[in-house]
């Protein structure tokens, strides 16, 4: 077990900007636990929410990598809709421990703006990808995103609503 590697990525996630498009927070309680919160990328249909990952360190990490599961419902080829279980090479055989949680909030968006319906675990979402229908599976993402995602104005209210607590 790493625990100063940990702590470094929590000052780490602590000095992020805001225009990473993420925030890293984790369990006071449980330094193993953690969330990330993720803006949708501009180009993509998920730009109008944001979503909850769960993310829970091994006790040896960062030699094994962290499970990461989407909380938030999202309509995507590379993600379980039941499950949010992520298929992402970085998460799965291309982990290395020169990757931090932060590397890995990037990856996840990039996988949200870039689907690979080679490897689906949302079998409806490749359908749509690999017969063509874009237009399709755009729509379907944007309406299940403004049904599920965690709304901007809602979240900065909570997260100004959890400053004033303290």
């Amino acid at each position: 077990m790493n625990k100063s590697r940990i702590l470094k990525e929590a000052n780490e996630a602590a000095k992020l900007k805001e225009k990473e498009n993420f925030v890293l927070l984790f369990d006071e309680n449980d330094i193993f636990k953690w969330k990330a919160f993720i803006v949708g990328p501009e180009d993509s249909p998920y730009s109008d929410g944001i979503f909850e990952l769960g993310i829970n360190l091994p006790s040896n990490y960062p030699i094994q990598a962290p499970q990461v599961i989407f909380k938030t419902r999202i309509f995507h080829p590379n993600i379980h809709w039941e499950t949010g279980e992520i298929c992402l090479n970085v998460v799965k055989d291309e982990w290395s421990p020169y990757w931090t949680l932060e590397a890995l909030c990037r990856a996840v968006q990039q996988l949200m703006s870039n689907p690979n319906a080679d490897s689906p675990l949302n079998c409806d979402a490749g359908n749509l990808v690999r017969s063509g229908d874009m237009d399709g599976y755009l729509s379907l993402a944007r309406v299940l995103t403004d049904e599920y995602a965690i709304q901007k104005d809602e979240f900065l209210k909570k997260i100004q609503e959890q400053a004033s607590n303290k």
